[in-house]
């Protein structure tokens, strides 16, 4: 039996409760699945956990980071996209994904990433998380490149979007 949407959002939200970790937002209405975003000032903390302990002042490009948790539902795709103020690391938690990337529009191969697996996109770089047969859980640190105006959910350009975003 395939785990809904609602089962895999408690459960996360309920692992990060009892990590510790406050939970500043959560969006679970995207059609590819959803976010989870945890208190900046306990960005160490989420590194600790979730990235084998990164020092995240080494991390910090424009003086923020932004500690989110993705939630990829079985074979959706984000966007195909890029930021122009924020790089990101993200290190797959739980699951099976698939990861393309690019320095340009047309999508790069797609490759796929499990448990501990950690990929850093550099601030421009085209990329497209991807769920594959099952739910994937994916940690994520965006890196702020431009400290005076930091990234944010609109910093999305996207080239393609199943969604008609």
């Amino acid at each position: 039996m395939s785990t809904g949407k609602k089962e895999i959002f408690d459960r996360v939200g309920s692992m990060l409760q009892t990590q510790g970790f406050n939970i500043a937002a959560k969006d679970d209405t995207r059609p590819w699945g959803g976010f989870f975003v945890i208190d900046e000032t306990q960005a160490q903390d989420f590194a600790n956990q979730y990235f084998d302990g990164i020092d995240v002042d080494n991390l910090r490009i424009g003086g923020k980071l932004s500690p989110k948790i993705l939630i990829v539902a079985p074979e959706a795709r984000l966007s195909w996209q890029y930021h122009h103020r924020r790089a990101e690391i993200w290190q797959v938690v739980e699951g099976m994904v698939g990861i393309k990337r690019s320095n340009t529009d047309e999508e790069g191969e797609l490759k796929e990433y499990g448990p501990k697996d950690q990929v850093k996109l550099q601030q421009g770089e085209r990329h497209r998380l991807i769920g594959l047969s099952g739910w994937g859980i994916v940690a994520e640190i965006w890196q702020h490149t431009d400290a005076s105006n930091p990234s944010d959910e609109d910093d999305i350009v996207r080239v393609q979007d199943d969604f008609g975003r």
